[in-house]
């Protein structure tokens, strides 16, 4: 099934350049199993009300090289129970990338996108052009192609359901 194009609202900008994604939940949360308690504690250090104002299909904003450091699964889990469709960013660590894209999760790699777009302006990933719009303004960039492998795991909802399909020969 093709990728559908992601749209929602920017939920959130994280600015800084190698940001780790654990930051998200906190290091003293990482180990929480359960999904009600980890989204709980997701975005605390950042906006305490983020929880009651993201929607379902919202998305998140990164700066260069987003994911740094040792990319655990739980704060990006807790973002997707929270209704986070996906990530934009000005580009990724390979270690966040591999993970979050075995997921299913998707990640568009977008030089230019923190001057595109400000919290809350309503964006859209057109997968087909190859561009992230923002809605809001008008104003649109193109985005790095997936790789055929992430874009095809993606479409499946990830590694496991990627490898259980059949061949195509």
């Amino acid at each position: 099934m093709p990728l559908q194009n992601l749209r929602g609202r920017v939920a959130f900008i994280f600015e800084e350049i190698d940001f780790d994604v654990d930051q998200i939940v906190g290091v003293k949360n990482i180990k929480i199993t359960d999904i009600d308690e980890l989204a709980a504690a997701a975005m605390q250090d950042y906006d305490h009300d983020f929880r009651n104002s993201v929607r379902k299909g919202d998305l998140l904003v990164g700066n260069a090289n987003f994911g740094y450091g040792h990319p655990h699964y739980p704060p990006m889990r807790a973002m997707r129970h929270l209704g986070i469709a996906g990530m934009i960013a000005e580009s990724f660590s390979p270690g966040y990338w591999r993970g979050e894209v075995s997921m299913g999760f998707p990640q568009v790699s977008c030089p230019g996108i923190l001057g595109l777009v400000r919290r809350w302006d309503e964006v859209e990933v057109d997968w087909q052009q190859g561009r992230v719009t923002n809605l809001t303004t008008g104003a649109s960039l193109p985005f790095e192609p997936l790789a055929l492998a992430d874009r095809r795991m993606i479409e499946a909802g990830g590694l496991v359901p990627y490898l259980k399909q059949p061949l195509e020969v």
